[in-house]
């Protein structure tokens, strides 16, 4: 009697290479099922991924055809992706500053010999994926340009340091801050502008007033879901890391390994004496600092948490460590590449964003989702929009100001908690980033790798997120009491 095939086999044999032979002894030697998905995953985004760039022009074809679907006219539609193209330049620049000084600051010789310290912990390929996971979640709830860069630069020492490590899969780990967690720490784009009535658009003003930081972040139930997350992304990254016979190192990438921190030279001509003096360096210091701690008397602490501020500091903060205006101007150069993806991609999104607001596009897609809502499904319904509209506008800030007229009047007439509405967009925008490549370039750039190396192992997290973010916004919200806004 023939046994029916399981449903892995006929998976294997759908995915298999063309002549090859599913039971050779490589593929028996992956190990259990979940490192043997992630390699099939990872195989098949290696293949059929395309490139990042490849990708924004892509999503700037779909948003274009859907515009012109709904009624506006091709070259009014054309008008606003031109006009829009340069939307996004402060905020491209931002990011460009944020990786920058962010690579400055983690390759000072003091923080960049912390980063090696660290990658001495994990002693084998899967607890090195693991250990990369757990630091990236956990330091993306204080800050997610943190996160990215440093979590980036202790993938690449760990991979190079623990044999067997695959490169792929710790590069992924290095990923999960950005694409679980960020959103319900410290740096929320949402939380601290519903917080902060001077960020606070009226048209959102009118409908929710202020929402304080403890309606959002500080909910128990907002740390249960970080929690959550947390503690199922970390076995997920451990099992899912290939067997050494399978894994692929940072040579095998094709990527050369080069200590980050590397200070060199020395005055040769009176001319050059200011750029090894750290005179200009303890004085512009000194200015920087006075400056920042006006802006937290007046303003509060939380003030350091506005981008620009951020930025700022990490300028001071790099400027003091690297200690000589020459050594750190050295490694804002070895910085600039990985900031090209970010230059060149980023005003397209600008242009997308652009289209979809301008056409009502991003309105009609609202409208529907909470036209087919009711109070407990809501939560559902508003994740699933935020992160499918996540896939076209991947800026949190920038599409929580599409979505947040809608959401929360929404939110009002059904009577579901407000600070639940922003806290289930946190939770579920990020889900987004799991399989999409804006927010990888930066690490990309510091990896030297590509999107589709690090997509199928992020993608497995994603699969596995998707249902239990959905279910534990759709479970707590039955905890929580409508409150009326108070609305000046």
């Amino acid at each position: 009697m023939t046994m029916r095939p399981s449903l892995w086999r006929i998976l294997s044999r759908i995915s298999e290479k063309p002549g090859s032979n599913p039971t050779s002894p490589d593929e028996k030697s992956a190990g259990s099922w979940l490192p043997a998905m992630g390699l099939r995953l990872t195989e098949w985004f290696e293949r059929w991924f395309p490139d990042a760039f490849a990708l924004a022009l892509a999503g700037v074809g779909i948003v274009f055809a859907a515009c012109v679907a709904i009624g506006s006219p091709v070259i009014q539609t054309a008008q606003w992706f031109g006009a829009g193209f340069w939307d996004l330049v402060p905020f491209t620049m931002q990011m460009t500053m944020i990786i920058v000084t962010g690579y400055a600051v983690a390759t000072a010789p003091p923080v960049y010999f912390i980063i090696r310290r660290m990658a001495h912990v994990p002693k084998n390929g899967k607890s090195a994926a693991a250990f990369v996971a757990l630091f990236s979640m956990l330091s993306s709830l204080i800050s997610w340009s943190f996160s990215l860069i440093f979590s980036g630069l202790l993938a690449r020492e760990v991979t190079h340091r623990v044999k067997g490590a695959d490169y792929r899969a710790v590069g992924a780990a290095a990923y999960l801050g950005i694409g679980s967690v960020w959103a319900l720490g410290l740096s929320s784009s949402a939380a601290l502008i519903m917080a902060a009535p001077a960020s606070l658009p009226q048209s959102i003003m009118q409908i929710s007033g202020v929402i304080p930081l403890g309606q959002t972040l500080g909910l128990w139930q907002s740390v249960l879901i970080a929690a959550v997350l947390i503690l199922i992304s970390m076995p997920i990254a451990y099992y899912s890391h290939p067997a050494t016979a399978h894994a692929r190192s940072i040579e095998d990438m094709g990527v050369k390994y080069e200590p980050a921190a590397t200070q060199s030279g020395k005055p040769e001509k009176p001319g050059e004496w200011l750029e090894y003096s750290p005179l200009l360096t303890l004085l512009i210091s000194a200015l920087g600092a006075a400056y920042l701690i006006r802006e937290m008397a007046d303003k509060g602490l939380s003030s350091l948490l506005e981008l620009n501020h951020y930025i700022f500091a990490f300028l001071i903060v790099g400027l003091i460590l690297h200690w000589r205006p020459g050594f750190f101007v050295q490694a804002v150069s070895a910085a600039v590449p990985s900031v090209a993806g970010v230059l060149v991609q980023y005003p397209l999104y600008a242009g997308i964003v652009k289209m979809m607001t301008e056409s009502g596009l991003a309105k009609e897609l609202a409208h529907f989702f909470v036209t087919v809502s009711t109070q407990h499904t809501f939560p559902v319904l508003v994740g699933i929009y935020s992160a499918v509209l996540g896939l076209f506008v991947p800026s949190a800030g920038g599409k929580w100001l599409i979505e947040a007229p809608y959401m929360l009047d929404a939110g009002k007439t059904l009577h579901v908690h407000l600070g639940w509405v922003v806290q289930t967009y946190n939770a579920t925008e990020a889900l987004a980033n799991l399989i999409h490549p804006f927010w990888m370039l930066p690490l990309l750039g510091i990896l030297g790798l590509k999107a589709r190396d690090i997509v199928g192992y992020s993608t497995l997290q994603f699969v596995v997120h998707v249902p239990i973010v959905l279910f534990l916004v759709w479970i707590l919200n039955y905890t929580l009491q409508y409150v009326a806004p108070s609305i000046p």
